[in-house]
């Protein structure tokens, strides 16, 4: 296999009428799904081959079809959403310079409102091209497993966006790779949390066209509500699900499942941002039929790496592994020296194998500063430098520790904010913690959230904490962290959060909280919460 339109035209070849993705909006069966895809690939043609396509939709059946459209052009895909802000599209535009933006009724409003200089069609008009077979299968033969598929972009330390650049090649390996792990098959149904403007979303994508399965595209208003959001799992017998850590803790935090249990789930898999030990557990509580399955991995290798089966309950001062690689791929720990680092000591994790993408699109000097070679090897032999810090144990298991970036030097100490984080989260007032560093004024801030005051609450939202009792909390976190920190670690300042922002993957928004803390120590007000 050298195309991941094989894996479509086969489950449409044996489940023409089946439901591929489902949405609220509109639903695509196999069949539907590869014919819309191969008269998108058709009108495209003329287009030339190996060209950026920007695709500019709502999240949507329809904007999946569009993808493989574009796929079938020979071309590669640059995904885009009304929720990425306009500047940010414009960024992502400017680098890429796409040959056509492909959209629907509100997007292309949105591109006539901001004054884009590129083409625009309707997918609603593209979509009725005559197929032409003949176009199709030139462009086929031509075609070869490095050939680019979609370009991803993430967030850049400069501030402008980073275009991932993955191939058919790439996506075949993560593909095969996945399947061996989340045992899913024709009778799996998805129920998809990521954007599809990320790669998270491929997870679903392309098991449900591996083996035939069904994807439900949940609205993302849901995973405000969990309640709602449990009762949609259990209408729709959903059964596997792929989502990032923040979304399971959302549920398990607010005490939903104290209220309902989705019935039908069997395989629950999370990745982005660590799970809080408490939040397992309680999963693990109220399914404990379930597979659980610690995912990890960036967008640089395919999304993700490494797996492990958590297929126990953990306490509260263990961490759950990232596990063990998985086929056709190697993670390499290398400390400062470039050297492999002993058991249990701390080194970069980087990733070799199949599923490395190509590269940053328009950026060969970060892609040469990104990927590597790998210094163990006397051999071309590529690495992507992650720049997670990890350490193996002596079974071999690979433990996550922190970003690079996430450590801090404060009074002379270097310090892991994930510890802190880690160490807050284990406190029993407090539901989510995210620490921040303020460079400027050489502070450490903790945000936290924490249960909802009334045990009755109806969990639409976080309900506010009285006055009185928020106070008596923040007092109960500081008595705990002052218990379980050194010093030096302890936050200046420890803020309650409402709900804590999310980035578009899932992650904590940490330049957002510390913007959000730079701007109020600007304004003349007192030092609440300060230690």
């Amino acid at each position: 296999m050298n195309n991941i339109l094989e894996y479509l035209e086969n489950s449409a070849k044996a489940f023409p009428e089946k439901p591929a993705f489902i949405s609220g909006k509109d639903n695509l069966t196999f069949g539907q799904l590869n014919n819309k895809a191969q008269a998108i690939g058709s009108f495209l043609c003329s287009y030339g081959i190996r060209r950026p396509v920007a695709v500019f939709m709502q999240k949507s059946p329809a904007m999946i079809s569009a993808f493989f459209g574009v796929a079938y052009s020979g071309n590669f895909y640059i995904p885009l959403d009304a929720e990425i802000p306009a500047f940010r599209i414009e960024l992502i535009l400017k680098t890429v310079d796409p040959c056509l933006i492909i959209c629907d009724e509100s997007t292309q409003e949105l591109i006539t409102t901001w004054g884009l200089p590129y083409e625009a069609r309707l997918y609603n008009e593209i979509v009725t091209h005559p197929i032409s077979d003949t176009a199709l299968a030139n462009i086929r033969k031509k075609s070869v497993d490095i050939d680019p598929l979609y370009v991803v972009f993430t967030s850049g330390s400069t501030g402008v966006p980073k275009g991932v650049v993955a191939s058919h090649k790439s996506v075949i390996d993560y593909t095969e790779g996945l399947a061996t792990v989340l045992n899913a098959g024709t009778n799996s149904i998805f129920g998809m949390q990521s954007p599809l403007y990320l790669d998270a979303c491929i997870k679903e994508i392309m098991m449900t066209l591996k083996y035939g399965a069904t994807t439900y595209i949940i609205p993302p208003s849901l995973f405000m509500f969990p309640i709602k959001l449990v009762e949609y799992l259990d209408t729709y017998k959903i059964n596997t699900i792929c989502w990032v850590a923040s979304a399971l803790g959302l549920i398990a935090g607010l005490g939903a499942l104290d209220k309902a249990i989705p019935q039908k789930l069997h395989t629950i898999a999370f990745t982005s941002e660590v799970l809080p030990i408490k939040h397992f557990n309680k999963w693990r509580g109220a399914i404990p039929q379930a597979r659980f399955i610690h995912l990890y991995g960036p967008t640089e290798a395919t999304g993700v790496s490494t797996y492990h089966i958590a297929d126990r309950f953990y306490e509260e001062n263990e961490s759950i592994p990232i596990g063990r690689p998985f086929p056709n791929t190697d993670i390499v720990l290398l400390d400062d020296n470039k050297t492999v680092p002993p058991v249990s000591q701390p080194g970069e994790i980087h990733i070799r194998g199949g599923r490395l993408c190509l590269g940053y699109y328009g950026d060969e000097a970060k892609t040469a500063a990104s990927f590597i070679q790998n210094p163990l090897s006397s051999f071309p032999d590529r690495l992507y430098k992650t720049g997670d810090l990890g350490y193996h144990d002596s079974d071999g298991n690979l433990f996550f520790i922190s970003r690079r970036d996430h450590q801090i030097k404060h009074m002379g100490y270097r310090i892991e904010l994930a510890e802190i984080e880690y160490v807050a989260a284990r406190c029993p007032d407090v539901e989510l913690a995210c620490a921040v560093f303020d460079q400027e004024k050489s502070r450490i801030i903790l945000y936290y959230t924490t249960k909802p005051a009334a045990q009755d609450t109806n969990l639409e939202s976080v309900s506010e904490l009285l006055p009185e009792s928020a106070t008596d909390v923040k007092q109960k976190i500081t008595t705990y962290l002052k218990a379980n920190l050194p010093r030096y670690m302890m936050p200046y300042a420890i803020i309650l959060q409402e709900n804590l922002p999310l980035t578009p993957g899932g992650k904590f928004d940490r330049a957002g909280l510390l913007n959000m803390y730079i701007a109020t120590r600007t304004k003349p007000t007192n030092k609440e919460g300060k230690q």
